[in-house]
């Protein structure tokens, strides 16, 4: 009994000195004052309701007040995975505001959050379903809604834009990474005319291999039928160290055959960045689709 109440004791003194250093000790700092994140100049951010009533976040980097329009409007590109890609071409935009790179607007296309990539990217920038090996982890995910998308692309938002900034309607662009390049390559083989310039970053086209193949061949076919009238310029680039061997191939292959249908109107190149891999495509592509987007013609 003598024992465990000298232990008692023994714990009380230590509490009781610990107390004591603690009253003795320095406060603690105040925690600085929180200061607001940084806002990208000359832009703005909203979300917006899809008719269906799909929610995108939608970012605009335009030009700023001392920039007038050019005739018939600002040149318009649309990025799409918007909070990946935006800052990096909104940027690039507003630094060369003194040439015609500049002299147009950025709208980043993404998702409510502050995730780079949404799992919803699937549904939107695909038309069928998931393909093996992909299909065992993402058995239960949407897909298949590519042409709605477009259409919320080319018709509410191009409108909702238009309202809030002069914008030509005859010069908007797209651009579209990895299954978002699928898309833009949908884009071009089934409404060629709905944007004048199409960039396709290392293109998933594997993801519906013969789906594509033969949206390709009817693509070729209105060409060169003459059934196709206006047709959007292309440009594909691609990684060399792509991870996935298919989109080190694909891109390739296909930039190749659409070479020839210069002589039907379409004009089209290619690039392969050196050391770059599939996610860094897109950053070392920023400059190159800027001009191609807005360089006129």
């Amino acid at each position: 009994m003598i024992r465990k109440l000298a232990s008692v004791a023994a714990i009380a003194l230590a509490l009781s000195a610990a107390w004591a250093r603690a009253q003795q000790a320095p406060a603690a700092p105040a925690a600085p004052p929180a200061v607001p994140g940084y806002t990208m100049p000359s832009t703005q951010m909203w979300d917006m309701a899809a008719p269906g009533g799909e929610i995108y976040r939608i970012f605009v980097s335009y030009p700023g007040p001392d920039i007038k329009p050019p005739e018939g409007g600002f040149p318009v590109l649309y990025v799409l995975d918007g909070n990946a890609m935006f800052a990096g071409f909104a940027e690039a935009r507003r630094i060369q505001e003194g040439t015609d790179v500049g002299k147009a607007i950025i709208v980043g296309v993404g998702y409510p959050g502050d995730a780079a990539y949404d799992i919803r990217r699937i549904y939107d920038y695909t038309g069928g379903p998931v393909p093996p090996p992909w299909d065992v982890a993402l058995a239960k995910v949407r897909y298949g809604g590519w042409d709605k998308f477009l259409d919320f692309l080319t018709g509410p938002l191009r409108t909702e834009i238009g309202k809030r900034f002069p914008i030509n309607p005859a010069r908007q662009a797209l651009f579209g990474h990895s299954l978002g390049g699928l898309f833009a390559a949908h884009t071009l083989f089934t409404r060629p005319a709905a944007f004048h310039a199409i960039v396709a970053a290392s293109p998933s086209l594997f993801w519906h291999d013969r789906e594509m193949l033969k949206e390709e061949r009817d693509f070729v076919a209105g060409l060169q039928s003459g059934k196709i009238a206006r047709v959007a310029r292309l440009m594909i680039v691609a990684g060399d160290r792509d991870e996935t061997a298919l989109e080190r191939w694909d891109p390739e292959s296909w930039a190749r055959r659409m070479e020839p249908l210069s002589a039907y109107g379409l004009r089209s190149r290619f690039a392969l960045y050196q050391g770059e891999v599939h996610i860094t495509v897109p950053s070392r592509s920023v400059t190159d689709t800027l001009r191609f987007a807005f360089t006129w013609p």
